[in-house]
């Protein structure tokens, strides 16, 4: 009883928000753009170049605004809460293009607002409409959306998964430490706070192993526990799950009392103000994949990020909104699922990372498509760090990418020192998606597809920069995402 008052209570609280927010829009017309993914799948990066590429004439020529000559301005502006940290936008794009480095990634929740002045194709919508549009670029953390799975499930519910995915492949060796402090605690036993203290961190490290470059996995609520932040050592921070958890209520005093109680402590302070002030207040929603890197894995990190996004795409509201239901509750009416750095492949290969995107998200595509939402799968590279180019050999013309590896990237044994370009062929991925799925399917060779390369040399002037930054169907992703809002 106690969840279902709890669950009406936040729903009015976000209809409040709702409310109030949609009567700001009246006068000033905002968009709401969520953006996020998985670690070190290229937030940062795609919002630093899709503003990059906006404030400065970039090439953009399926953005039909643009092309068309019908954007008049495009300036940042104060965000409109304050309570948020902004996207430092011009630290990021100033690493990018002084300094070539890739910016810091998202650790916490930012915001920045752009504000398009533009003249709509309609005469009759340029009789009512004030050609202006805010678009609220939300970055955050796509762990913390992994949370979101969670406000549905007990803490017994959240045991018994945890403890089932420790024991299936890469995660068994992972998890053995913790596994066996955790056999030495019985649910039943006195609750100290040492012991949760150990378990919560042999059981953080679990989590951290999980995520390493070296096994890219991706099914790991709760996801403060890898970005902790400022709760880091809170109480509803330290527990973690346990096993043979006895039937009925946790007896009083119990480690079991003690790990439930933090455990719904952590969905109350944690999960439920994410969802209600950030997530329920979302218009559009881009989810980037670095599917490459688990493709480079093999079929076990793939069947994990397959599982991943599933659960990531159901939290989505996703579904159309009449005007009536979208004074009260805000549902996403268009998603993007992005697979970046298709510059580290051969343009002829990005339909079959395209396809290989689309069999990921299969699941999560047929349930967003029933709820009326529109949903696009598409290839693209913030900011294309590679050129093609063709090489003979053996009197064929090979396919390649021509890049400056970052320092300390290794092919065949040979050390970058982050100065010199190379010519790497990317290989072929397969034209059956399938195949990559299939169990002891051992991917593609890491030392040739996942070389890491510096951002690109942009040109200056003295005036400034001469040339915006180079990518690779951003302005694919910018049409869907906000072009009929500026039709």
């Amino acid at each position: 009883m106690a969840s279902i008052f709890s669950t009406l209570k936040d729903d009015t609280l976000a209809a409040f928000d709702t409310l109030g927010s949609r009567a700001a829009d009246f006068v000033h017309p905002t968009l709401r753009l969520g953006v996020t993914g998985l670690s070190r799948a290229g937030k940062t990066v795609f919002i630093s170049s899709l503003v990059h590429n906006l404030l400065n004439g970039g090439r953009l020529p399926v953005f039909e605004a643009m092309r068309s000559g019908r954007v008049s301005k495009i300036r940042l502006e104060p965000q409109p809460d304050d309570a948020i940290a902004r996207f430092q936008y011009e630290d990021h794009i100033a690493a990018l293009v002084r300094d070539r480095i890739w910016p810091d990634s998202t650790r916490a929740i930012a915001q920045l607002r752009l504000t398009i002045d533009y003249e709509s194709a309609s005469g009759w919508n340029r009789m009512f409409s004030p050609g202006t549009l805010s678009v609220d670029i939300v970055d955050y953390p796509g762990e913390w959306l992994l949370d979101l799975p969670l406000l549905s499930q007990d803490f017994r519910t959240f045991s018994a998964g945890t403890l089932a995915r420790a024991d299936i492949g890469l995660r068994r060796d992972l998890a053995r430490d913790w596994l066996a402090l955790t056999a030495a605690h019985p649910a039943t036993g006195e609750a100290r706070e040492a012991d949760a203290r150990a378990l919560a961190e042999r059981f953080t490290a679990y989590l951290r192993a999980c995520r390493a470059d070296g096994r890219s996995l991706y099914t790991l609520p709760p996801g403060r526990f890898l970005m902790p932040g400022d709760l880091e050592g809170s109480p509803a921070l330290t527990f973690a799950p346990l096993a043979d958890l006895p039937e009925g209520r946790a007896p009083k005093g119990s480690l079991f009392a003690m790990m439930e109680r933090r455990y719904e402590a952590y969905k109350t302070h944690v999960v439920k103000p994410f969802f209600r002030e950030h997530f329920a207040r979302l218009d559009r929603q881009i989810v980037l994949i670095d599917a490459l890197q688990a493709i480079n894995r093999g079929a076990e990190s793939l069947a994990d990020l397959e599982n991943a996004l599933t659960d990531v795409l159901a939290c989505f509201r996703a579904g159309t909104n009449s005007f009536l239901s979208s004074l009260v509750t805000r549902r996403i009416d268009k998603v993007l699922i992005a697979a970046t750095k298709a510059d580290h492949l051969h343009h002829e290969s990005h339909d079959r990372l395209e396809a290989i995107t689309r069999r990921l998200v299969q699941r999560a595509v047929e349930r967003i498509g029933g709820s009326g939402a529109g949903l696009e799968v598409m290839a693209l590279a913030s900011v294309r760090a590679t050129r093609e180019a063709t090489v003979d050999h053996g009197g064929q013309a090979l396919p390649v990418i021509v890049g400056t590896p970052i320092a300390g990237e290794k092919i065949n044994g040979e050390v970058f020192d982050g100065r010199r370009k190379t010519a790497i062929f990317p290989g072929d991925l397969p034209a059956d998606p399938d195949a990559l799925f299939r169990p002891g399917t051992e991917g593609l060779d890491p030392g040739v597809s996942f070389v890491r390369f510096r951002p690109p040399h942009i040109e200056e002037t003295g005036g400034g920069l001469k040339l915006s930054v180079p990518h690779i169907r951003l302005d694919r992703a910018m049409q869907y995402l906000i072009g009929d809002r500026l039709a």
